[in-house]
């Protein structure tokens, strides 16, 4: 009889410790691994990456180059960091920062970015790309190339606070925050920083080692994020210095459409640059 007793309680016990499980399962769900896209190689980043997305854009080029699919979730006009002091998450574009979908992806949790609406030009893609990214599995990615900066420059945004190393409102600590999520969540993905490029402003006559808008000129910008890009361990390429020609005004039509944006010419510069340091 006790036998009988004592087979009822293991089985007793381990139809609970089963029905435990699948209630803890079903409210604490493990990180998704059956995602349907799986892209090896990520790029991140603002209209210098993110304006065209045909065959003759930089993602597009960079698979061709390197025999590997090249997915751009870059998003025209957003940046490293958040600009919205006062209203917060208000201003639309910030859930769209490095800082935010940094956030987004290392929580595995894109439901503000779904929420955000943008009602300006040449954002038509955006929906799209949000929803690639909520179904991307992250641990399939090999490189997460980020490209921002410019935007952060245009918006004067300040490039450090000497209290909070990590200030999403400000670039380096947005730059930092954005970073330490990645390597947190996904520390086998090989993270590679592509800085802005040297720019000229067709309408005020000035280049971008004279226009300044409060946080300093875009050298200053570059040079903090290769500081960061040290402090964290994380590689860095340099579109800045020594790639664009800009002894002369006229140099901006080089490797440019209006001076800020690449041309044809232009994105397939940056393509073979960024190509042959990954195939080092």
């Amino acid at each position: 009889m006790k036998r009988g007793i004592h087979v009822r309680t293991i089985v007793y016990g381990t139809v609970s410790a089963l029905l435990f499980l699948i209630l803890f399962l079903a409210t604490f769900p493990i990180r998704k691994s059956d995602k349907p896209y799986n892209p090896r190689i990520l790029v991140l980043g603002d209209s210098i990456f993110g304006q065209v997305r045909d065959e003759t854009s930089v993602s597009a080029l960079l698979s061709q180059l390197l025999g590997q699919e090249v997915y751009n979730g870059a998003l025209g006009g957003t940046c490293f960091s958040r600009i919205d002091v006062e209203g917060r998450l208000a201003f639309t574009k910030d859930s769209l920062s490095f800082a935010s979908i940094s956030r987004a992806a290392a929580l595995d949790d894109f439901g503000l970015q779904q929420a955000t609406i943008v009602r300006e030009s040449a954002t038509e893609y955006f929906p799209e790309v949000i929803d690639d990214l909520e179904q991307t599995d992250f641990t399939g990615v090999d490189i997460l190339l980020v490209q921002y900066g410019i935007n952060d420059y245009h918006a004067g945004v300040p490039l450090e606070n000497p209290h909070d190393p990590y200030d999403p409102y400000t670039f380096a600590g947005a730059l930092r925050s954005g970073l330490s999520a990645w390597q947190e969540a996904y520390p086998n993905i090989r993270i590679v920083l592509l800085t802005s490029t040297y720019s000229w402003y067709e309408p005020t006559g000035e280049t971008c080692e004279e226009k300044d808008e409060g946080g300093g000129i875009l050298e200053d910008y570059v040079n903090m994020e290769i500081r960061v890009a040290e402090e964290m361990k994380v590689e860095v390429v340099d579109l800045y210095h020594d790639v664009y020609p800009h002894e002369t005004w006229d140099d901006r039509k080089l490797y440019t459409a209006d001076g800020l944006h690449p041309n044809e010419a232009g994105r397939r510069l940056l393509a073979d640059i960024v190509a042959s340091y990954l195939k080092q």
